[in-house]
């Protein structure tokens, strides 16, 4: 099965900075203007077919509502019933498919990705989701190529770990054998690398894939789908379909092939499918694997000793960047009291520096929240801190969405530490601050750990190494991703798996080797070289 063919090491996209006057800016720029000018139809991807339908649905840009960028083709149960019937198809090929060969269509993909495909993936994640040139480049290129490259990597090591040969005469050996049946990727819109992922990693294990990407993330998923099949992916490995969740899910999930779930999205949804999926198991063939990253309500905790400009600047990039729409963004803070003065002067200057607006205006540091519905979940949590007695908005709390869904950076204090907007999950601009007595910082890290039940990412500021010690204990499980004096933001493939616990998920770690052992069935094979003859054992004998 492996082989002696090592693939490339894999190493990390560099990230470029689109300063001005750069190269990498004029380019992206002239894309920006290429993709506004037309609008693209986009269709469904059924075994290598594209799929039109009468129902087509515009798509606009968040931060400017009046343009349209084109139309998708949205399905129905009967084309899921499609991409199933594909994805068994394509199966029994693509999972006899020497490794090398399904290694070698992703690494040409991460090579599109981070080339020709560049400025066009990029762009239209600027476009259709709101994220600025460099928000951009960090997800939809560079991370984007790094899960494909290390996935490679990864996959060659755990193809090549093999049980020890112990035993003369015995062969011992073991097959990373794809799951049987299909895979179910299900995607979110906040990151076209994470949408790339999900329906890639299961693929490159042999696995054939129906891919859901949310609805708001259907333009850039266009993207990934055309590099995917420009790399060489034969037709039915990945099937790409729009369609309403539940009416995807009465298909899928009653299907007696459904071999596996790769989930991002809300907890709330997250464990609806876990319940619809076990009430469901006696139909099926095999247990379903089932792997979620969810929710999050991500901590930055201070220490008396921490750098008051380092704590300000972590905050403001771990909470606002892309609008704080990532599950790891910076949600809830809790500060000593002694740095409070100095923190909120410096942090209230800086904020008033930060410009709003679209994307396409490179010195806009805050975009456009993503659609109506997120912009009125995040507005409704803002008005009731206005008028609440236990909260105050010490800056923000404006918003507006006659052009585009635009949220101001909103900071909330409070002294009660179980207040609403430091227990939720927001998924917006939003930052609730918590002041604590400086000697009550170890009762206050027990308060943290109980407030949520989210467990995805965390950080400690302090230069007190026993002070980051005792948080790293107590917190133990407070968070898959723990940073220690940086934000809670931007785990690198390859560096820092991604992940958590509780109520943000299975902690599979997207960017790692265990991810990846997901979505394979081992079989071990013992054979015996020197077979015996006769059933008698030594101690038989008198």
């Amino acid at each position: 099965m492996n082989g002696n063919y090592q693939p490339p090491i894999a190493i990390n996209e560099e990230v470029l900075s689109y300063a001005s006057g750069s190269t990498e800016r004029e380019a992206l720029q002239n894309e920006l203007a290429k993709l506004r000018s037309k609008q693209k139809e986009i269709p469904m991807y059924i075994n290598g077919e594209q799929i039109f339908t009468e129902d087509k649905r515009a798509i606009f840009v968040p931060h400017d509502l009046k343009h349209q960028l084109g139309i998708y083709n949205y399905g129905n149960a009967t084309h899921v019933h499609q991409a199933i019937n594909a994805a068994q198809s394509a199966k029994s090929q693509w999972e006899r498919m020497p490794w090398q060969q399904r290694a070698s269509i992703f690494l040409k993909a991460a090579e599109l990705v981070s080339g020709e495909y560049r400025n066009t993936i990029n762009a239209a994640t600027m476009l259709a989701q709101s994220k600025n040139a460099f928000q951009a480049e960090i997800d939809a290129a560079c991370e984007f190529a790094d899960f494909l490259r290390f996935n490679v990597q990864y996959l060659y090591e755990l193809y090549n770990e093999q049980p020890p040969e112990n035993s003369e005469g015995i062969w011992n050996r073991v097959e990373y054998r794809p799951l049987e049946g299909f895979i179910f990727a299900v995607t979110p819109f906040n990151f076209t690398a994470i949408s790339g992922n999900l329906p890639a990693a299961p693929a490159l294990m042999g696995n054939t894939v129906v891919w859901k990407p949310a609805d708001s993330q259907i333009y850039s998923a266009q993207v990934v789908m055309e590099i995917f099949i420009k790399a060489g992916l034969p037709a039915g490995v990945i099937n790409l379909v729009y369609v309403n969740g539940p009416e995807a899910g009465g298909v899928i999930f009653k299907h007696p092939d459904f071999g596996g779930l790769h989930f991002t999205g809300s907890t709330a949804v997250f464990k609806h499918l876990w319940k619809v999926i076990g009430n469901n198991i006696d139909l099926y063939k095999s247990y379903p694997r089932i792997v979620g990253e969810t929710g999050g309500k991500d901590f930055i905790m201070v220490h008396p000793s921490a750098e008051v400009d380092e704590v300000v600047a972590n905050m403001i990039r771990g909470a606002f960047e892309f609008q704080g729409q990532k599950c790891s963004a910076a949600s809830r803070c809790y500060l000593p009291e002694s740095l409070w003065p100095s923190i909120k002067s410096k942090l209230l200057q800086e904020l008033r520096s930060l410009k709003m607006g679209p994307t396409e205006d490179f010195s806009n540091f805050i975009n456009a929240v993503i659609d109506q519905r997120a912009f009125d979940k995040i507005t409704n949590y803002i008005e009731k801190a206005k008028s609440d007695n236990d909260a105050e908005i010490i800056s923000g709390g404006s918003f507006d969405k006659t052009n585009g869904y635009f949220i101001e950076p909103t900071v909330i204090l409070t002294q009660n530490p179980k207040y609403t907007t430091m227990c939720e999950e927001i998924f917006g601009p939003v930052l609730t601050l918590c002041l604590y007595p400086d000697q009550s910082f170890e009762e206050y890290l027990k308060i943290l750990d109980e407030t949520s039940e989210y467990a995805l990412t965390g950080a400690i500021f302090s230069k007190d190494r026993y002070a980051i010690q005792k948080a790293l204990d107590v917190l133990k499980h407070s968070a898959g991703n723990f940073y220690i004096n940086d934000k809670p933001t931007g785990a690198v493939v390859g560096q820092q798996p991604f992940g958590g616990a509780r109520g943000s998920g299975t902690n599979d770690k997207a960017g790692a080797k265990a991810n990846l052992t997901r979505w394979v069935s081992m079989r071990t094979i013992k054979e015996n070289l020197k077979p015996v003859g006769d059933y008698r054992y030594p101690f038989h004998q008198s």
